[in-house]
């Protein structure tokens, strides 16, 4: 069967998109992105076979899903999984969303265990959460238990071993109740925010030891102006 674009008028909110108008039909056949209107030279007078039709009509969901990634990528970095979850709200195909992130990783446009690697950076240095609580919020983006062990096993363990000390420092001037008591609980804090065990006790003696010492200053400051 032939069909003939006898219209393609560009769409209002998507600008653009372009809506083919076939055989004198008052609705849209379909609509495509400019540039898939230009690769198929769909204008007026055009004849279409129903299976060019659907090669068109495919080839622009592709385009599209790939389109949109692209757009969600531009605000942030993603995984492979969060840029799927975003297309699946959009209401794309599977075929078309596995196209669009089979082609970013070709491209290297997505790369999760690179995504690991910086994430896991700049958690330990600025976020004063440990290795264990990282690897969840990793696994919860959709990185794979081996890229967020591997991505983990590339920081250092003196950033991490600082980022404790700085947590530790930092809680304990809020702790309240005798030593004893104030240094079970900030063993528990720092466990909780996922930092091994060695960087927790080594954390907990810093913060101590730097309490005792600006404790030791204070009250020789007051002797001194007695």
């Amino acid at each position: 069967m032939i069909i003939e674009i006898t219209a393609v008028t560009q769409d209002r909110k998507e600008r653009k998109r372009y809506n083919i108008y076939t055989n004198g039909q008052e609705e849209a056949l379909f609509s495509v992105h400019e540039d898939i209107l230009i690769k198929y030279q769909l204008l007026k007078g055009k004849a279409l076979t129903s299976d060019e039709i659907t090669v068109i009509t495919d080839e622009d969901d592709r385009y599209r899903a790939y389109a949109l990634a692209v757009y969600y990528l531009g605000f942030q970095a993603r995984t492979r999984k969060q840029i799927e979850q975003y297309l699946r709200r959009k209401e794309l195909e599977p075929e078309p969303i596995a196209y669009a992130l089979e082609r970013l990783e070709s491209e290297h446009i997505v790369d999760d265990g690179e995504y690991a690697r910086q994430f896991a950076m700049q958690r330990i240095r600025y976020s004063q959460k440990g290795s264990r609580w990282i690897k969840q919020e990793l696994q919860q983006r959709g990185i794979s238990n081996q890229a967020a062990s591997d991505a983990l096993d590339s920081i250092d363990k003196e950033d991490e071993l600082a980022s404790a000390v700085h947590a530790a420092k930092k809680k304990w001037r809020s702790l309240k109740g005798e030593n004893r008591e104030k240094r079970h609980k900030l063993m528990a804090f720092l466990l909780r925010r996922g930092f091994p065990t060695d960087a927790v006790k080594q954390a907990v003696k810093a913060a101590i030891d730097e309490a005792e010492i600006e404790q030791a200053d204070e009250d020789e400051g007051l002797l001194l102006d007695n």
